[in-house]
């Protein structure tokens, strides 16, 4: 169900015709739900909404100004605003229509999750599901997905394909731009005649005639070459095409989806045809901004592998809401939970498929998954150092002391600290670090392995502390 908040006191009509029109009444709330969409109206000049409410819930949130109300539009949505609207008398339309859109949205949302089980409960994967049912099904125009190695795109090239009910009842055909043979190109797009070349046996349909009514779908179409992308332009401008060795023009109507890792604008790719491919993009959120997905995602793919075992165990029913996994996979402990969500997943979503199929292969029983499941290579560096006792003669032990050093360049990186500066602060932060706990020049030399002349150089070099320093105090 929508909400409605009005801040301004005493607007009994605007609330009773808000709430006529189906909405609930949360002015009073202090919280809402973060999956309910709504609107705020501002009915003075000095009415604000809070930011905090419309970062809680972005893209759910409709800003209504009534007449004489004026605000900035851009700052409302930077905020997580989804529209501002100026209300025109009692005319509540502009509203509704949105709120209505969102209903909508949400119950295709929720067949296409159930019927596939497209997995996310992120407030950014569902950010992502939305907007693109929305295009898919409201919208005939090309789709372009956008995002890193991994995340997903093909799961959201068949997505658009289903939804779109003028499509879905064709063929959903994929092409992977990276394998194909530059020599063998024409054939793969066009299609070629029984005879056109050497070994051409008997005719073959292309991609172009097997996606006729359905959906074509380009992955990586960045690595097109600059032949393809002009006779891919004409296919998409014409809606013609010809068989290589035919002679006639042949029509076909298809929806295009592309799919791409690289900033098309900057590689030089054709922008004619970027254009033609972009007229809907939409940008595939990687892992790492799907925290809450990690652990979700992991017990799915364990259950899809536990239901590939013949004669396995048995397990639980399938369960679980719009957007959540099946609930047969088996749990996780601590230790392996922590783990996973503190990796940062350059490889996404396949990196973490991969990684439940190894595990899958280790685990037994239908007890949690523990440590000893990951194989080694996936297993993070232990926390306290292993003792001299366990390590084995002949063995280089890893250096324990990467793991925190790790964090803090992670954390500099973010704060956008350089490599210069992170180079000369390190070294300075060492060379305190030495003297301190040396107690003195020689056995710091010593602890960071320059000679003593040399580090009297870079103490020398440092700026001195200021004589308010405590530090500076306490030495004199």
């Amino acid at each position: 169900m929508a909400w409605f908040r009005v801040p301004a006191p005493g607007r009994s009509s605007l609330r009773t015709r808000l709430t006529a029109a189906g909405l609930r009444d949360a002015t009073g709330d202090v919280d809402l739900p973060a999956d309910e969409p709504g609107v705020v109206v501002l009915s003075r000049a000095q009415d604000v909404v809070d930011p905090a409410c419309l970062a809680r819930r972005p893209g759910r949130v409709v800003v209504a100004l009534a007449p004489g109300v004026d605000a900035d539009p851009w700052s409302l949505l930077a905020c997580g605003a989804s529209d501002v609207v100026r209300l025109h008398g009692d005319d509540l339309r502009p509203v509704l229509d949105r709120l209505t859109r969102w209903q909508d949205v949400d119950v295709l949302v929720r067949a296409e999750t159930a019927r596939t089980g497209v997995v996310g409960v992120s407030q950014a994967w569902q950010l992502f599901v939305r907007d693109l049912v929305e295009v898919a099904h409201w919208s005939s125009a090309p789709v372009l997905l956008v995002g890193e190695t991994g995340v997903g795109k093909e799961v959201a090239a068949h997505v658009v394909h289903r939804v779109d009910t003028r499509r879905r009842q064709h063929e959903l055909v994929l092409l992977d731009c990276t394998t194909v043979v530059p020599t063998l190109a024409g054939s793969e797009f066009f299609g070629h005649e029984k005879g056109a070349f050497t070994g051409a046996t008997t005719a073959h349909e292309g991609a172009f005639a097997r996606a006729d009514g359905g959906t074509l779908f380009l992955d990586e179409v960045g690595e097109l070459p600059p032949v393809l992308q002009a006779a891919l332009l004409r296919v998409v401008q014409e809606g013609t095409y010809q068989t290589v060795g035919g002679t006639r023009r042949r029509r076909t109507d298809f929806r295009l989806v592309a799919a791409t890792n690289r900033d098309l604008r900057a590689d030089g790719f054709r922008a004619d045809l970027y254009h033609r491919l972009a007229a809907m993009t939409l940008r595939v959120p990687p892992l790492r901004e799907r925290r809450d997905d990690v652990l979700p995602l992991f017990r799915h793919f364990l259950a899809e592998q536990g239901a590939r075992v013949v004669g396995g165990p048995a397990r639980r029913p399938a369960g679980g809401g719009p957007g959540r996994p099946r609930d047969d996979g088996p749990e996780l402990s601590p230790e392996v939970a922590d783990a996973l969500c503190r990796h940062d997943w350059p490889g996404n979503v396949r990196e973490l498929r991969q990684l439940a199929v190894r595990v899958a292969a280790r685990h037994v029983g239908e007890g949690p998954v523990t440590p000893g499941d990951l194989p080694p290579e996936d297993r993070p560096r232990p926390a306290v150092p292993a003792s001299p006792a366990s390590v084995v003669p002949g063995d280089v032990p890893g250096p324990q002391w990467e793991h925190g050093l790790e964090g803090a360049v992670r954390d500099a990186l973010r704060a956008g600290v350089g490599l210069k500066e992170l180079k000369a602060r390190t070294a300075d932060l060492a060379t305190r670090v030495a003297l301190d706990v040396g107690g003195g020049t020689l056995a710091a030399a010593r602890l960071l392995g320059v000679s003593r002349r040399a580090l009297d150089y870079r103490t020398a070099a440092q700026d001195r502390p200021q004589p308010t320093d405590p530090s500076s105090d306490a030495s004199s």
